[in-house]
C-alpha cells in the first residue's frame, strides 16, 4: 500500500477546478427522532439505556434538521457507482455552512467543495459524498450562541444518538454509498465502517474525540457535581460508548475544550471490538483554545489503545492559529489518507 505523507495544500487547490470537474452542493432536510428536548430529557425512538445515556431518555415527535450535501461531478452520470462518505463537523458557533463559508470562496465557489474537486480530479482520493450537518441534536439546534445551560450546547454532547439513528441511516437510504447501515451482520458492519469517515473543527473535533472515538459527555455545572475547573460552565457526565463499528477513520482539528484526555480516548478504543485504521490530529501551536487541549488529548492515547489504533498522525501548524488556515489543511490531508 502506498503511504502518503502529509503536505501543503497545492499552490490553486482553493480555487475553482474545471467546470466538468465541479461537484454540486445541495442542502436536504431530513427527520430526526433522536436529540434534547426542552426539559433536557434524551428524545429517542430505539431502546436507550437511562444509566449510559446519563438522562431521563423519552418518546417525543420528530423534527426537521437540514444538513448539506457535496456529489462529486458525474455523479448523475453513473447510476450505478457507489461512493464512501466524509462528515465534516463545525464549531460551537457554527452550524450546517460553517465549513462551506469559513473555508473561503473562490471564483465564486465554496473553498472546500474546490478542493474536493481538485483532490478527486487528480487521482489523490476516489470520489466521495461529503456532508455537513449541524451537530447540535437538540429541539433548538438553530440557535448558534455559546451558553453553558443552554440545551442547545448539551445537543452537541449527543449528536452521537442523531448521527447513528437518523443521518446516516438518511444518507445512506438517499445516496449510492459502498455503506449500508441497514445490513447488521459481522460482515455487513465491517465493510461499512472502512467507507465512512468523519472530522471535525474545533468543537466538532471534541465531538469525533468524545463521541466517536468514546470520551466524556459534558453538561452544565448547573445540573452537574462540578468536578472539573474549565471555566465555561460545563462539566463531565457519563462516558460515550463510541462509534468505531461505524467508522474506521477519524480526524479532530484544533479539538476543543472538554476534549478527553489521552489515556481515556485511548482506554475506549482498546476495548473497542473494532480498530481505528487512522485517528488524523492536527493544531496550530500559537492556538490559544485548542493547543493545550490537543496536546493533552494525544497525551497517553496510542499506548493505551494497543492494537485498536492502526495510524496515528499528529499534525502542528507552525504559527497556526484556530481558524481555516489550519482545518483546510487538515480536510485536505484527512481526505488524501482515509479509505486506503
Amino acid at each position: 500500500m502506498e503511504v502518503r505523507q502529509v503536505m501543503d495544500i497545492p499552490a490553486g487547490a482553493l480555487r475553482a477546478a474545471a467546470k466538468e470537474h465541479q461537484g454540486t452542493l445541495t442542502e436536504v432536510s431530513y427527520p430526526v427522532r433522536n436529540y434534547i428536548n426542552a426539559s433536557r430529557q434524551l428524545v429517542t425512538d430505539v431502546r436507550a439505556d437511562a444509566a449510559e445515556a446519563g438522562r431521563e431518555t423519552v418518546r417525543g415527535e420528530a423534527i426537521v434538521k437540514t444538513c448539506n450535501v457535496y456529489l462529486p461531478a458525474g455523479y448523475d452520470r453513473e447510476p450505478g457507482r457507489r461512493y464512501n462518505v466524509l462528515y465534516l463537523l463545525h464549531g460551537v458557533g457554527g452550524d450546517e455552512y460553517e465549513w462551506l463559508r469559513g473555508s473561503g470562496e473562490a471564483d465564486g465557489r465554496h473553498a472546500i467543495c474546490n478542493l474536493l474537486d481538485h483532490l478527486i480530479a487528480e487521482g489523490e482520493i476516489e470520489p466521495l459524498i461529503a456532508v455537513f450537518p449541524n451537530g447540535r441534536s437538540a429541539h433548538d439546534y438553530a440557535d448558534r450562541s455559546f451558553n453553558a445551560e443552554g440545551t442547545n450546547l448539551l445537543g452537541f454532547y449527543y449528536f452521537d444518538y442523531e448521527l447513528r439513528y437518523d443521518l446516516i441511516p438518511f444518507i445512506e437510504s438517499k445516496y449510492r454509498t459502498y455503506a449500508d447501515i441497514a445490513d447488521t451482520s459481522s460482515a455487513g458492519i465491517s465493510a461499512s465502517r472502512r467507507h465512512r469517515a468523519i472530522a471535525g473543527l474545533s468543537m466538532g473535533g471534541m465531538q469525533v474525540l468524545n463521541l466517536v472515538i468514546g470520551g466524556w459527555r459534558c453538561d452544565s455545572v448547573a445540573y452537574t457535581e462540578n468536578r472539573h475547573n474549565w471555566r465555561n460552565g460545563l462539566d463531565t457526565t457519563v462516558r460515550a460508548p463510541g462509534m468505531t463499528d461505524l467508522f474506521a477513520y477519524a480526524g479532530a482539528f484544533s479539538n476543543a475544550p472538554t476534549s478527553s484526555g489521552g489515556r481515556v480516548l485511548g482506554e475506549s478504543l482498546g476495548s473497542s471490538a473494532f480498530r481505528l485504521d487512522l485517528l488524523y490530529m492536527t493544531c496550530g501551536d500559537r492556538d490559544e483554545i485548542s493547543f493545550p487541549v490537543y496536546n493533552d488529548a494525544i497525551e497517553g492515547l496510542a499506548e493505551a489503545a494497543g492494537d485498536k489504533l492502526g495510524g496515528l498522525r499528529q499534525v502542528v501548524i507552525p504559527g497556526g492559529v484556530h481558524d481555516f488556515g489550519v482545518w483546510n489543511h487538515g480536510a485536505y490531508n484527512f481526505a488524501r489518507l482515509a479509505f486506503r
